[in-house]
């Protein structure tokens, strides 16, 4: 069984080159030609199902994101009570609930625009080495110190932990005009970057002293990692193994980490 492209072949370029995938590599995971593979992208080929199924594992979508030309993300609700709002978009049509105290959103905020003015002009920092960054800033914070950060919700990616508020928060930035997204090339392949308007003063209010000692700890060790080597990292880490696909990853999972991720020092049983 076949199904059209003429919807959705620019679409699967676009995430292949922003993910850094080259036409061969795609081929192959696929099990077709390269030519086979280029003519798809050219909208001069059908897609089986089969294959249509395989580029949603590598490329962590559903079918329907494939067929619709764009990426399903969760809308998510900031409010002022921790009531918590129904979203979709997690997963393949399943309802999840996603909960961001209104002082968090601020938080998430500077957090995220002080990892940026350190660390974001940096090749390697694309949204992939972004992501797993927050991630291990946050659940490391959570180990050391038995409570929140940042306290945003992460979701199992094939590729790793994904901040499921962050583009709401890129979007509050940009319209603020603190920072600017931007399409670049770390070597050969294409990447996300956002980069911090140098204009707009950085605001640090929401964070105490030793939550940005914390920041500057985990930039040290793990702002040299490439896309990959991050991700490979946060494969290892429990919260990630234990969560089902697409679920919410548990803080309290910290608890249970090999020594390879783990942050604290435990006192012998």
């Amino acid at each position: 069984m076949a199904i059209m492209v003429n919807k959705y072949h620019a679409f699967i370029k676009s995430l292949r080159t922003e993910r850094g995938f080259s036409q061969l590599e795609i081929a192959k995971k696929l099990g077709i030609s390269r030519s086979s593979y280029i003519a798809f992208e050219q909208g001069r080929r059908e897609l089986a199902m089969t294959e249509a199924n395989e580029l949603g594992k590598i490329f962590e979508i559903s079918l329907d994101d494939i067929q619709n030309g764009k990426i399903s993300v969760p809308e998510v609700i900031f409010e002022k009570s921790k009531k918590i709002k129904k979203i979709k978009g997690i997963g393949n049509d399943v309802w999840e609930r996603v909960s961001i105290p209104q002082e968090r959103v601020e938080k998430f905020k500077q957090a995220l625009s002080y990892v940026l003015s350190k660390v974001g002009g940096k090749p390697n920092i694309g949204q992939t080495v972004l992501y797993k960054l927050l991630y291990f800033i946050d659940f490391d914070y959570y180990e050391k110190f038995e409570e929140q950060l940042i306290g945003a919700r992460y979701i199992k990616n094939t590729h790793g932990p994904t901040p499921v508020a962050f583009t709401e928060i890129i979007n509050d930035l940009e319209e603020e005009g603190k920072i600017e997204t931007i399409k670049s090339k770390f070597y050969k392949y294409e990447q996300t970057k956002y980069l911090i308007n140098p204009t707009k003063p950085l605001e640090l209010s929401e964070l105490s002293g030793q939550e940005i000692a914390h920041i500057d700890w985990e930039i040290n060790r793990l702002s040299d990692f490439t896309a990959s080597q991050i991700s490979a990292l946060s494969h290892k880490d429990t919260p990630w193994l234990v969560a089902k696909e697409r679920g919410i990853l548990n803080y309290e999972h910290v608890f249970y980490r090999p020594e390879e991720t783990s942050v604290r020092e435990y006192e012998p049983l």
